[in-house]
Order: C-alpha cells, then structure tokens, then sequence
C-alpha cells in the first residue's frame, strides 16, 4: 500500500490555518482516490530539536556504532528519516514567515539531511537518495508573493527536497491573503487542492 507523509508546520490550529486546510484538502482527496495510508507529522506541536554538534555527530555516527546518548540524540531523526523513506508522495502544508521557513520547517530539513542516507557526495557532487517520490508544497502567505524576490522559502524547500532526490515537486499557493481578494485566493488555492487530488 503506498503511504502519504504529511508535514505542517504552521502555529495556528487545523480550523485557523490557511496552509493546513489546503494541506488536508489535497491529502484526503490524494488518499481517497489512491487508498494510500497517511502519516501526519505536526512540526509545530512536536517542538522538533535544532542540530548542535553533539546531535549532528550522533546523526552521523552508524546505528550500531553509536554509544547510548548518541542513540538517544539520534532517534528523532532516525524517525523522522523512518517516514521520508516509507512514503510514496509527501504534502508539506506550511506559512511563510517573514519571507522564509518556520524555524520548525528548517529544523526538519536539518534532522533528515543525512549523508549517505538521504544523500551521498560523489565524484560529481553530492546524489539525492530518495528519488521515484512526488511532492506537494501548500503555502500561504499574508504579504510575500510566492515566487517573487522576497520568497525565500518555496525555492529553497524546493530546492532541498530535490537535493535529497525528490525532484517531481508542485506547490500551490495562497498568497498575499492579507490584501485585497484574500478569500478568492484562498479560495483558487484549494480549488487547486482539489483538481490536483481528483
């Protein structure tokens, strides 16, 4: 059975965010139509770790080569890892805060960055590992345009996830909702949802 990882990683709840309710609207209409299993990751209530040096050095060190306080700082993003692994298509639902990624975002991107499993450095420069996966990025934004020169988060998190060998990524947005014809862009983005789930 294929798997759909979901990420979100906005502060406000499922019935305030824009980013979650386009994020779930593509999710249940993804799951409806394939019968694929859906794993929800909420970076926002998890409170995810920052990397410092001891857990990037754990995150490094082999599984059966780690002491026990290295497992300990490894586990999460062992987990983490665990879920890119197991899906088959992954929804990231996020906002963008002043211009860029939730801390909580990059925190992930961080943890699951991990040479050798995710990606490997060659001869020709460094290799994604998680290739064959499809990728859906739902963004909303009170004032940043998505793709203009001041998002510097939907080409970054695009970007990354091709780093990691997820090339076949598509976002949807709703953006500038805080300006004149919020509702109606709000309102196109989960139309968009929708079309892309049917």
């Amino acid at each position: 059975m294929s798997n759909i990882l979901y990420i979100t990683a906005s502060i406000r709840s499922d019935a305030e965010s824009v980013s979650r309710g386009i994020g779930q609207r593509l999710v249940e209409g993804l799951a409806a139509k394939t019968g694929a299993s859906v794993t929800t990751r909420d970076l926002a209530a998890n409170d995810l770790p920052f990397v410092s040096a001891d857990r990037f050095a754990a995150n490094l060190t082999p599984a059966a080569d780690r002491t026990p306080e290295q497992a300990d700082l490894a586990a999460i993003a062992d987990e983490l890892i665990a879920e890119l692994h197991a899906a088959d298509t992954i929804v990231i639902a996020s906002p963008i805060y002043n211009f860029g990624a939730p801390a909580s975002l990059k925190a992930w991107a961080d943890l699951v960055a991990r040479a050798g499993t995710t990606f490997r450095y060659t001869a020709t420069g460094p290799e994604g590992l998680l290739t064959g996966k499809k990728a859906y990025i739902a963004i909303a934004s009170g004032g940043t345009e998505v793709g203009s020169e001041i998002d510097f988060m939907s080409p970054w998190l695009t970007f990354f996830l091709g780093f990691l060998g997820i090339s076949d990524v598509e976002v949807i947005a709703a953006d500038g909702i805080m300006g004149e014809g919020g509702e109606a862009k709000i309102a196109a983005a989960n139309d968009t949802a929708q079309r892309l789930a049917a």
